[in-house]
């Protein structure tokens, strides 16, 4: 696959850095800002506050001070905008026509660089993150992955739910969100991308004058992740459920160890669509799910493979099984040829997808600079891919599907462990 973009990357003298990929095929433009914060970030009495902020950035700014004005403003132009909260990054994104770019580039930095925080405004979106979490958790396949993190991670950031604890959320005072903003919302800690049909040096220009006196201090650091296990664990979340949800998995490789791009050959083979090993044995043969698959993901200094699964209630012990069956199978005799082959097809064909996107074109940049302080190019992650042989694959699975490197979240009308710990301990 040829590089597909011609794009530019800027570094400012104040430690901000700008990417611009033109895509003169597409009538859009993403304008998206990347800050290298996250949950990892956090102290216990302030676990939550990097997604609260994340709230508080639409709340008004200096410039807008109406907290109506910035979505009104967008949406007047039939813009696709948001923000997401991850534990290492945090995002802020608007979408529209291209012919718009000035509009979305002026209210998103404008939310980066002049966000109020309004006193009121934050006793009254305590409220509003309460129930976000309460939604979360009365969700089972999404709440089974923090759960999940949290049995790998235990009492530390990296086992935190982003979302932060109730009682803590609420206790969360003006002067903390002010405190962080200040120290983690800088210059190099920032990475500005924009994708989309644009001009570079253009982009570049206007840039400058937005953020010619953007806030600078030193890039804080995390504590670095902890990671203790000698025997499979589990974690049952009891709740009166039709059915059960849950996480199967291990540790897996860090974004820095070219091995995870082997872990996520394997994780497509497993379970990465309808004709994938775990689609084909839990549901096609056995019928024992609605959706199951397998994923892998990788953080700057751990990672996860992961397999889930919903399963009929009478049925997740045996899902389980099938599910330990298939990783074993891959540990004793690896996968074929032709498994392999598609795998990389698939992620070609996922990868030009997404890259007729400019949103998803701005992420893929933005990324790589934010972590490696450097372009890498889906094109580049492609080839990575494409060189993963079937002994990388074997070296991954045996070095992944270690019995005492396993964990096992669910959530389900369960309160025994003793059966599951069983099925693990096989």
């Amino acid at each position: 696959m040829e590089n597909t973009f011609n794009h530019k990357f800027y570094n400012f003298d104040s430690g901000l850095r700008l990417v611009v990929v033109p895509m003169e095929s597409t009538k859009t433009a993403t304008v998206l800002v990347l800050v290298g914060t996250g949950s990892k970030y956090e102290t216990k009495e302030i676990n939550g506050i990097s997604h609260f902020l994340e709230h508080m950035m639409f709340k008004g700014t200096t410039k807008r001070p109406d907290k109506l004005e910035i979505a009104r403003e967008l949406e007047s132009i039939g813009a696709d905008f948001n923000a997401f909260t991850h534990k290492e990054f945090t995002g802020y994104y608007a979408r529209s026509s291209a012919s718009k770019t000035d509009t979305l580039m002026d209210v998103v930095f404008d939310i980066f660089l002049n966000s109020k925080m309004d006193e009121n405004e934050i006793e009254k979106e305590k409220g509003v993150i309460v129930e976000e979490i309460n939604m979360y958790r009365d969700i089972p396949q999404r709440y089974v992955g923090d759960l999940f993190e949290q049995l790998l991670y235990g009492d530390q950031p990296a086992g935190w739910d982003i979302a932060g604890e109730k009682n803590i959320v609420t206790a969360l005072k003006r002067q903390q969100f002010v405190d962080y903003f200040t120290t983690h919302y800088v210059a190099s800690n920032t990475v500005i991308a924009v994708a989309g049909n644009v001009k570079p040096e253009e982009i570049k220009e206007k840039v400058t004058k937005y953020f010619e006196n953007i806030r600078q201090a030193e890039r804080i650091t995390k504590l670095p992740v902890k990671e203790e296990q000698s025997s499979p664990k589990t974690l049952l979340h009891y709740k009166k459920t039709d059915q059960s949800h849950f996480i199967l998995g291990f540790r897996g490789y860090h974004m820095f160890d070219e091995e995870r791009y082997a872990a996520g050959v394997l994780a497509t083979v497993l379970g990465g669509g309808m004709s994938s090993r775990l689609f084909t044995e839990v549901r096609d043969k056995r019928g024992l799910a609605y959706y199951v698959g397998a994923d892998s993901d990788s953080y700057t200094d751990t990672g996860i493979f992961a397999m889930n699964a919903g399963v009929n209630n009478d049925k997740a012990d045996d899902a389980i099984k099938v599910i330990l069956e298939e990783a074993e199978k891959i540990k004793s005799k690896s996968i074929t040829a032709r498994e392999l082959q598609q795998a990389k097809d698939q992620a070609e064909g996922v990868l030009s997808i997404a890259l007729e996107n400019s949103r998803a074109v701005a992420n893929a940049y933005a990324g790589p600079i934010l972590f490696y302080d450097r372009t890498l190019t889906p094109e580049e992650e492609l080839d990575k891919i494409k060189k993963v042989t079937l002994e990388d694959i074997s070296k991954v699975a045996n070095e992944i599907f270690v019995n005492e490197k396993m964990n096992l979240a669910l959530i389900g009308p369960f309160e025994k462990e003793e059966e599951f710990r069983k099925i693990l301990n096989l």
